[in-house]
């Protein structure tokens, strides 16, 4: 039954549609939730964002609550931010606010269209979250597959967020999971018109930063198995560059869960399958108490 359950639910993860199934046995009291709030004046310009619940446990810190702001993957066409309501309710559940925004996709645009919707969505956050019950001083950004290249590329390229008045050092640490880091000469042929190939823009990657010390703490996961995204030549040499800088890094390599069902492992109902969600919100939990206890 079990092997029967996750076929079926990473045939939900893998389908174009909406994550309906998983988001419908998402948990609807373990936080709130205020939806389609504009950051721009673009047709996919607008953010969700989560509160958590004060309850046992969880009681809202003197200063606000750590922020998350997550940028889901899709291969840089496609995804919506109504989907990833099982990421916002997971971390919200967790004692944390979370962000979650739409950005442009191809073919409407290509590189780096989406990396200055992801910035402004950013700097919005910044300016904004703590009308939510946020502490923009415990500030993390998180990706999933296409959204963690974009996550990384914030962190480690200052360009982006240069444009919109910010430096990568507002954030306290970032989380990439499954991410396409490096992965020049492009295989998967969709992705090809979307970085130009094979004129491939200079700096568009976020190894040809990796040798920066000044990035912040980093969690990097990955599936062991991920037939989309190779783990060993993305994840894993990434974090090695990012220790070999300075960086701190902590690496973690899942069995049991794919490129897709390591972001479903968020969900309420496929938690037993990797402790994804325990390991991300042990990370932030532990740079909290850094920054309170240095």
């Amino acid at each position: 039954m079990s092997k029967l359950f996750i076929a079926g639910m990473t045939g939900v993860l893998s389908a174009c549609s909406p994550l309906q199934i998983i988001n419908r046995l998402t948990p609807t009291n373990t936080y709130k939730v205020t939806q389609g709030i504009r950051y721009q004046h673009q047709a996919r310009g607008h953010l969700d964002v989560y509160e958590p619940v004060a309850r046992d446990g969880y009681p809202e810190p003197a200063g606000g609550y750590p922020v998350v702001l997550f940028i889901y993957g899709g291969a840089w066409d496609s995804g919506n931010r109504q989907e990833y309501k099982f990421v916002g309710e997971a971390l919200a559940a967790r004692g944390l606010v979370v962000v979650i925004p739409n950005y442009c996709i191809y073919p409407q645009v290509r590189y780096p269209a989406f990396l200055k919707d992801n910035a402004r969505a950013v700097a919005w956050t910044y300016q904004h979250i703590a009308a939510f019950g946020g502490n923009i001083r415990d500030f993390y950004i998180m990706g999933h597959s296409a959204g963690a290249y974009n996550a990384a590329m914030l962190v480690m390229d200052p360009r982006w967020l240069q444009a919109v008045g910010l430096k990568p050092d507002i954030f306290s640490g970032w989380i990439g999971l499954a991410g396409p880091y490096n992965f020049y000469p492009i295989t998967y042929k969709p992705v090809r018109p979307i970085f130009f190939y094979p004129d491939y823009p200079p700096n568009s990657m976020p190894i040809d930063f990796a040798n920066n010390a000044d990035i912040p703490r980093t969690f990097l996961g990955a599936a062991v198995h991920d037939n989309l995204v190779n783990p060993k030549v993305n994840t894993e040499v990434l974090a090695a560059m990012l220790k070999k800088a300075g960086v701190s890094v902590e690496l973690k390599m899942y069995r049991g869960v794919n490129h897709e069902t390591l972001i479903g492992a968020f969900a309420k109902p496929l938690r037993w399958m990797a402790p994804v969600l325990d390991d991300v919100v042990a990370f932030i939990k532990e740079g909290h108490d850094q920054r309170i206890h240095p």
